[in-house]
């Protein structure tokens, strides 16, 4: 039976992955307190696999209805344009509370540290090392996924294939060098505020880059299997988006936490 519509909007279908994904939330929350409290890991994974099972089916569904089925219509795509762009601003909102921090505590030091930024007991990170190689690769990426995503409007396919592999290894690569630098770090997060506010700022950003590169895969997969037009590709502009929100976030970063507050 066909169903005929007289509306633009897309009204979802009953889903399960709902109420399955909060039920997902609330068990690696659970486990995470087990696993502060008690040094049990066991309810964290569990809690995580169910998220991904649930991501996984959840999305699966979207690209049916988007792809294939035809229901993001172009009043669709504009609440789903809006919808990013909120979110993206409020991670700018997010990562504002941390540079709040960060200026509030180095432009005015406490008798606690000495009154003097960095801490005296703190050694600082070399901003001309690690992180400005971090700060190239990222620059680089902002680069590469515009080329993929101009070659997608001109329906190059192999171009924008190459374009967003690129991108994807770059952001594994600033991966790898961030958890090299925490591995070599001479200071922990508990090292006074300014080991607080690093690791905080840096892993949470670094958190943003894995999950904006897994963003960009599932992208390059999807585009690997044709799934993008030079018209209808918003799940690939969503993760460009997001992945120059990040580039831009690291340059404060930079800017702020490895140069100014060294």
């Amino acid at each position: 039976m066909t169903i005929h519509k007289n509306h633009p909007y897309h009204l979802v279908d009953v889903s399960p992955w709902p109420i399955l994904g909060s039920l997902g939330t609330m068990t690696t929350m659970m486990g995470m307190i087990k696993w502060f409290h008690l040094y049990e890991k066991n309810l964290f994974f569990l809690g995580n696999t169910i998220m991904l099972l649930v991501m996984f089916q959840w999305w699966r569904d979207i690209v049916r209805e988007g792809t294939f089925l035809g229901y993001h219509t172009w009043k669709v795509t504009m609440g789903l344009r809006w919808g990013m762009i909120l979110f993206i601003t409020s991670e700018v909102l997010f990562f504002v509370s941390f540079f709040w921090s960060f200026f509030h505590n180095s432009l005015s030091p406490s008798i606690d540290l000495g009154m003097n930024w960095p801490p005296k007991s703190i050694q600082p990170f070399n901003p001309m090392e690690i992180p400005l190689l971090n700060t190239i690769i990222l620059l680089t990426s902002g680069l590469t996924v515009t080329w993929a995503h101009h070659s997608l409007m001109e329906n190059n396919f192999t171009q924008t294939l190459q374009g967003l592999s690129l991108t994807v290894l770059l952001g594994i690569y600033f991966t790898i060098l961030q958890a090299y630098e925490y591995y070599e770090a001479p200071f922990t997060i508990s090292d006074s505020v300014y080991g607080s506010s690093f690791f905080i700022c840096t892993g949470f950003h670094g958190l943003h880059v894995m999950i904006g590169s897994t963003f960009l895969l599932v992208c390059l997969i999807r585009h690997y299997l044709n799934h993008f037009s030079s018209i209808h590709h918003f799940g690939f502009e969503a993760a460009a988006w997001y992945w120059h929100f990040v580039d831009v976030i690291w340059l404060f970063l930079y800017i702020s936490i490895y140069w100014w507050g060294s």
